[in-house]
């Protein structure tokens, strides 16, 4: 059986489809053959239409996947920028920060007060740099006694200090290649301070016990909720250590000047809890938001965190129950000092300005972010002292 093209004579191609087949009698033996022609071109045609089809869906379909992914990236940055769950002013423009300097090798000192997310900063740097392929290293030096801190970081020999059977490498040489996460900073006991300096300073270091230098490439990100100028001038926090972390410093704001997320924040928290504890809230009342976003949160996003858990327990049905009384004393012994609205309509209008780069109109302008007109925006910051530095 074979297929071929034949040309009429006025130009028209047809498909044809030529079988032929043997034709023998009772003992087997061949009489002839049975061929015939069979006109296939409607065929051929429509073999043709759909292989161009099924070409066309694959086009289609890598181009969606492209668009599905780069919708994906868009909407960890707007909306969950590696967990970090939020629309705000504010967190906008620590997400543009690290945008800023991921790319980069530069050492980074991520400021804010304990619950703020300052571990899920660091790691949307790390996860957003050449080095993120690796997986980040993590040191908390608050948790670790001042006696072992030093073999942590840097390893030891055997034989370098009572229990030390065999050697053992420091989280500095398993971070050779990848970025390491110093949580707490603030904590770590001011005779490391100086061998720290140094591998940020040189990039090397020597194992406890050990004489032998060690050449590590390794990208620092320190964390902390202490104020470290302070600690330096009371004699805690080497000055030059100091210099050498806040080479790029991003704040994370408290979760009081993020009133725009805790919604957000707390339908994420809602849904993670119902499934983990198997129960099914699909509502959360106005009334409770309203109370959520009247508190000042001095245990910030990690005590939200643990209020709605705790909601979520207490609730039976399908609406939350808040189980704590966040109207009561605590809120007034910790609550930040209030500001008047003038004070708080500067501040936000210099947050915004910093995000869009001081940049007031256009579609990227603060005005559009703002929801003003540009004049009535330059009119404000006329009005209030703002001027770009």
């Amino acid at each position: 059986e074979i297929q071929f093209r034949i040309q009429r004579r006025a130009g028209q191609i047809r498909w044809i489809e030529h079988s032929c087949q043997p034709v023998t009698d009772d003992q087997g033996r061949l009489k002839g053959f049975r061929a015939g022609n069979r006109d296939i071109t409607y065929r051929k045609l429509a073999e043709d239409d759909l292989r161009k089809a099924y070409a066309d869906i694959e086009k289609l379909k890598d181009h969606l996947q492209a668009e599905m992914d780069y919708l994906q990236e868009e909407i960890k940055l707007e909306h969950n920028f590696a967990n970090i769950v939020g629309s705000s002013a504010a967190l906008k423009y620590v997400l543009y920060k690290v945008e800023q300097v991921a790319a980069a090798d530069t050492t980074v000192l991520v400021l804010g007060e304990t619950g703020t997310g300052k571990e899920l900063i660091a790691r949307a740097i790390h996860n957003r740099s050449p080095r993120g392929l690796r997986a980040l290293v993590k040191v908390n030096c608050a948790t670790l006694p001042s006696h072992l801190i030093e073999s942590e970081l840097f390893g030891h020999e055997r034989g370098a200090f009572t229990g030390a059977q065999t050697r053992q490498k420091g989280r500095f040489e398993v971070a050779d290649g990848t970025s390491i996460f110093l949580d707490e900073i603030g904590e770590l006991p001011l005779e490391l301070q100086t061998k720290l300096l140094r591998v940020l300073q040189d990039g090397e270091f020597e194992r406890l016990g050990s004489t032998q230098t060690i050449k590590v490439d390794v990208r620092v990100i320190a964390a902390t909720n202490r104020d470290l100028e302070e600690e330096v001038r009371k004699g805690r926090f080497r000055q030059d250590l100091f210099y050498r972390l806040n080479v790029f410093p991003i704040t994370v704001p408290p979760l009081r000047d993020r009133g725009d997320d805790i919604a957000l924040l707390a339908r994420s928290f809602v849904e993670e809890a119902s499934k983990r504890l198997g129960k099914s809230i699909e509502q959360i009342p106005e009334g409770i938001v309203q109370k959520l976003q009247a508190y000042s949160w001095p245990g910030n996003v990690r005590e939200l965190e643990n209020v709605i858990e705790r909601a979520v327990i207490n609730s039976s049905g399908p609406k939350l129950r808040l189980a704590d009384d966040l109207a009561g004393s605590h809120r007034n012994q910790h609550g930040p000092p209030l500001k008047s609205l003038q004070e708080i309509e500067k501040d936000h209008i210099l947050r915004v300005l910093q995000f869009t780069n001081w940049r007031i109109d256009g579609a990227k302008g603060a005005a559009l972010i703002l929801g003003i007109n540009p004049s009535t925006l330059r009119s404000r910051m006329r009005k209030l002292g703002i001027q770009k530095p």
